[in-house]
């Protein structure tokens, strides 16, 4: 649970640039990085500036670690909910083979519909879970499909396009149907209630009551329980469908595997073919023994130019926060802006040592923390076309105390945020003064690029669990808190006088600009990512509001931070930054706390009385003053396309990059060429 995704005032008013190789080529400076916008979604391209640069070789490994991410987007598909790839195959068909009028309002809409399918991998909202409702009509799909020739339909055996029909319509129209695809409403039973096809016929007691009774107290290394299967109960009996080759998703897993076999004959060395090997070994097994020795090979790995994450990674899809979908992120390592953080990796004691956290869960050692920022090569999985814009990794607890963890900040994709948000009048309409203005417009781009890093990089890899205490204690509650853990670290540390010390921020104001434009997401703008009416359920969200509604709730009584009115329109204004910084710190301190001992009576208090409920007045005013801007407020991205240039005699000569693709040629490509496994998978 070690993503950081970009935040609503980054996303929209071009407050981040992550450090990453700014993008200068003649090619580059050419490129539109806007590809098109539809509902609420904007999408982008990235550049890969440097790839020219890299050796044969390396393009080679690229090339082959690309294939083998690209081959395991249908199991994200089918994780994310157990109709999406009947779903978006019986669209596809329909959209590829119309003959009607391709201008009707019907057309058109199904058209966004299958555009947001694409997107979200499923038919729930990829950042809200919730599910969205078509805006054409089920007569005009029926139609559509049962004119059809049937080989085109993603049929069951025996079953008629009108049988299909039936069963897939309610899950798309009506309502009440599959609802949420992660429901983390309190009191309710949140694996039922999920849409989500990581359980099939188990309430959520039985699931936590299965992997707890695996547990061992005394295990100091114990395996990710869950993580690679399917949790189902079969003529009364629970058991696990584990994902790998020869079980569940093996279509798709021998595909990978054969690529990742490719990769593994051009390793840049020994220490990267042995983390591919085993990698391999786990697709193999199931094994989650092989998978945390593939974690300890891979954290090891620093001097490979090329890296990648290919697997069962992050755990938000789960309600319960231990399964995980299949992610891939290609990449290489970008030279000059890894400068800065190695200098904050380099320092990670200093950092844990002096943070306001009981020493008593303060980490007595920090080993083996290694930060880089990356070019992203490709994104697949969980990580496309929406993606994190840093990374930290292993998940394990006990691996990241003994081996350490990996952190990246994925500078391009945040260059191709940059780029694409320019003076698009987000600041000019929320932010409440020239004074902040200022602030952002010097000192905003920098202080996100601490922020991220020290997130990741530090934030994650801080602190304890005491002896003992399961690391799936905090239960639904965990990735939230866990959140904003890695948060409140960056921010208690982007205003320190160290950071001055080591020259990354020329001023000891700079903080200010982070410090407003946080506050600002977590009290009102990451509102116009909320439906009228609905609740905060994505964690990184919760984690953003818990925090800056506790420090205004906090700091009520001093006026430390306002919500105030001008010109009939809200604002944050804070009055005392300093102040501001010692409430982090406090909360950190406690959450910190709450990790350690695994309090989940706490988490929860903290969650639902900060995290998850919205004030309507405000949010209407949000939604209306956004509305304005005709601003997009999720975005994501176009990959490029990569293609084999070969000799007379069929040997490799180089690796050509390109950009031209657009979102609906190449989500169809994806569909025709990486979509091996069955509609149907049990």
């Amino acid at each position: 649970m070690k993503k950081h995704f970009i935040s609503m005032a980054i996303a929209a008013a071009l407050l981040s640039s992550c450090g990453g190789a700014k993008t200068t080529t003649a090619e580059a400076e050419k490129m539109d990085y806007t590809v098109e916008q539809f509902a609420d979604l904007q999408i982008l391209r990235y550049h890969v500036p440097g790839f020219e640069e890299l050796t044969l070789k390396q393009k080679e490994l690229i090339y082959y670690l690309t294939e083998a991410a690209l081959q395991g987007r249908d199991i994200l598909f089918d994780q994310n909910g157990k109709y999406n790839l009947r779903i978006r195959r019986m669209l596809e068909a329909v959209y590829t083979n119309y003959q009607g009028d391709k201008t009707a309002e019907d057309f058109k809409n199904m058209e966004v519909y299958l555009k947001r399918v694409w997107f979200s991998n499923g038919i729930h909202h990829h950042y809200g879970a919730e599910k969205f409702i078509p805006n054409f009509s089920q007569e005009f799909l029926k139609k559509a499909v049962l004119a059809l020739d049937a080989k085109l339909l993603p049929l069951a055996e025996g079953q008629t396009a009108e049988q299909l029909c039936d069963e897939l319509f309610p899950v798309m129209f009506d309502p009440a149907v599959m609802a949420k695809r992660v429901n983390q409403a309190d009191g309710q039973d949140i694996v039922l209630t999920s849409a989500c096809n990581y359980y099939d016929g188990v309430t959520q007691k039985e699931a936590e009551d299965f992997y707890s009774k695996m547990k061992d107290p005394k295990d100091e290394t114990p395996v990710s329980y869950g993580l690679n299967s399917r949790l189902v109960k079969e003529n009364g009996k629970i058991q696990e469908k584990v994902w790998k080759v020869g079980g569940l998703y093996t279509q798709a897993i021998e595909k990978i595997v054969y690529w990742l076999k490719k990769a593994e004959a051009v390793a840049e060395n020994e220490a990267q073919k042995a983390v591919i090997a085993q990698l391999v070994k786990f697709y193999e097994t199931g094994n989650l023994v092989d998978f945390d020795e593939y974690a300890i090979l891979w954290v090891k790995d620093l001097d490979s130019r090329i890296d990648f994450v290919n697997g069962f990674t992050e755990s938000y899809g789960d309600p319960l926060g231990m399964k995980a979908s299949w992610e891939s992120l290609v990449n290489f390592k970008d030279l000059e802006a890894t400068r800065r953080t190695e200098i904050i990796s380099s320092n990670a004691q200093w950092f844990e040592d002096h943070s306001p956290v009981d020493k008593a869960f303060k980490k007595d050692e920090v080993k083996g923390v290694s930060a880089k920022v990356i070019t992203a090569a490709i994104l697949a999985g969980d990580l496309y076309p929406s993606t994190a814009i840093g990374i930290n990794l292993p998940n394990a607890n006990w691996i990241r105390a003994h081996h350490g963890s990996k952190s990246v900040t994925i500078g391009n994709i945040t260059d191709a945020y940059s780029k694409a948000a320019h003076g698009n009048g987000f600041n000019e309409e929320f932010v409440y003064s020239d004074a902040e203005k200022q602030l952002i417009d010097t000192y905003a781009d920098l202080t996100d690029n601490l922020h991220t890093d020290l997130h990741e990089c530090l934030g994650h890899g801080s602190g304890k669990l005491l002896p003992g205490v399961d690391p799936d204690a905090l239960k639904a509650y965990g990735s939230t808190i866990e959140e904003a853990r890695a948060d409140l670290f960056g921010l208690y540390y982007v205003a320190d006088p160290k950071l001055v010390e080591l020259k990354l921020l020329s001023s000891p104001e700079a903080y200010k600009a982070q410090y407003y434009t946080y506050l600002m997401n977590g009290l009102m703008t990451q509102l116009v990512r909320i439906e009228p009416g609905n609740n905060v359920e994505e964690a990184h969200m919760r984690n953003r509001q818990l925090i800056a509604r506790w420090v205004f709730e906090k700091g009520a009584a001093d006026k430390v931070v306002e919500l105030v009115k001008k010109e009939g329109k809200t604002y944050v204004v804070v009055n005392d930054y300093a102040k501001v910084r010692e409430l982090f710190g406090e909360l950190l301190a406690e959450i910190q706390r709450i990790k350690s001992t695994g309090d989940y009576e706490a988490a929860r208090a903290l969650v639902e009385n900060y995290a998850v409920k919205v004030d309507p007045v405000l949010h209407a005013e949000v939604l209306e003053r956004y509305k304005k801007l005709n601003l997009a407020p999720y975005k994501g991205f176009v990959n490029p396309k990569y293609e084999l240039v070969k000799n007379d005699n069929g040997q490799i000569t180089d690796v050509k990059v390109d950009y031209t693709e657009g979102y609906a040629e190449q989500m169809l490509r994806y569909s025709k060429d990486y979509s091996p496994l069955p509609s149907v998978n049990k």
